[in-house]
């Protein structure tokens, strides 16, 4: 999509419900760094450019190194997420792509083993919020401009 279609005007309303989700999201106990990896890989597989590059900058502010954030494309040839990030990261890759992989009792047996069912709740809650954030920014044209 060429145009872009300025959504936070068009419907403030929406926006007021996105961005109350989103605080509550930034209120989890989690790790704001893994919240961060969190958000660019879910972007990453939509293909988000905007959002990829607004959480990669965020992540950079939050003392996550570059070659962590340029590697997450391919985390499972890595040898630099935690074991921890790993559980996390597959569970991404299927609740974005639920629809097509579901969730497979092993990827919540390997989560539950770092996270109690509550902390999987949010992780779940954070992966969706950035599917919706993604699926809003690319369906209105929004694009990823430069820092």
């Amino acid at each position: 999509m060429n145009k872009s279609i300025d959504y936070y005007t068009l419907a403030p309303d929406a926006m007021k419900a996105m961005f109350a989700m989103e605080n509550f999201i930034n209120s989890i106990p989690l790790d704001p760094i893994l919240k961060e990896l969190i958000k660019i890989r879910t972007s990453q597989i939509n293909g988000c450019a905007y959002c990829v590059n607004a959480h990669s900058a965020d992540a950079i502010k939050l003392g996550e190194i570059p070659q962590r954030i340029l590697s997450l494309s391919v985390w499972e040839e890595c040898t630099f997420y935690t074991e921890k990030e790993q559980a996390v990261l597959r569970l991404v890759e299927y609740v974005v792509e639920v629809a097509t992989k579901r969730v497979p009792q092993s990827v919540y047996d390997d989560i539950s083993k770092y996270f109690s069912d509550q902390e999987y709740v949010y992780i779940i809650f954070c992966i969706n919020q950035m599917n919706a954030w993604n699926r809003i920014a690319i369906s209105m044209g929004k694009k990823a401009d430069r820092q």
